[in-house]
């Protein structure tokens, strides 16, 4: 009997002793796995931080008469070292873009099939377009509102985004700063933006590469000289990470 009782308790013993086990497995598990994840999301934020820097950067540069002429905004990209950072950053004028809230349907007919609509596709978005500033509704005041017009796909509307503005003000895109895609499209010259005025509204890409592969990837929007006697040089119009 006594050699039964003792026989049982040594099994709950094990037993004890490999359910302690697995439970401390699991939450050593647990905890590294906890470890990694605050490891990436700390090196990922100081990644989205380098490349809010190199929006600062522009901004400092395009504030600086000594630099401002290599910032030129037709989307080259300038190398730029923050910390221990890799930066790459570009500027892009809203000129060269569609204006959403003026542009000619057949313009915009014309850039969507260069975008990949097909032919009826790319006709009934710009015949919706024109009803919908016939019928006097209010502009487009996101970019976003695009994709409610009838027969927008996803993919088109990706393809869309970086040629349309909200921003430009022009009937036409300028040629100096339109894309290869949208001078394809509208059949624009090729002309140098060197000397050109990108005017106030920029688009400022950034990519920030850090050590052990983090990257992140920026674009904002910016107003230059948003009022004057403002604090502030620029105003941020639209921000996407």
């Amino acid at each position: 009997m006594i050699r039964h009782q003792r026989g049982v308790a040594l099994l709950l013993v094990l037993w004890v002793l490999a359910l302690l086990s697995l439970l401390l497995g699991g939450l050593a598990g647990w905890v590294q796995l906890e470890t990694r994840q605050a490891a990436w999301h700390r090196q990922h934020t100081q990644a989205v931080l380098a490349a809010e820097a190199g929006v600062a950067l522009a901004m400092q540069g395009l504030a600086d008469p000594l630099q401002r002429k290599q910032w030129v905004a037709d989307g080259r990209e300038i190398p730029l070292v923050f910390d221990d950072a890799q930066l790459h950053v570009s500027l892009h004028s809203e000129r060269g873009k569609l204006y959403l809230n003026s542009a000619e349907g057949t313009d915009f007919a014309r850039l969507a099939l260069a975008c990949g609509a097909t032919q009826g596709q790319a006709s009934q978005l710009a015949r919706d377009l024109e009803v919908r500033r016939n019928q006097g509704l209010a502009p487009f005041r996101v970019v976003e509102e695009l994709r409610q017009l009838p027969g927008m796909t996803q993919a088109l509307y990706s393809a869309l985004v970086p040629e349309i503005s909200l921003w430009s003000g022009l009937d036409r895109p300028d040629p100096a700063f339109a894309s290869a895609l949208m001078r394809r499209a509208l059949n624009l010259p090729q002309q140098s933006a060197v000397g050109a005025d990108p005017g106030e509204v920029l688009v400022v890409s950034s990519r920030a590469q850090r050590p052990g592969g983090y990257h992140a990837r920026l674009q904002a929007t910016v107003l230059l000289s948003p009022a004057q006697g403002s604090a502030q040089p620029y105003r941020v119009l639209r921000w996407q990470e």
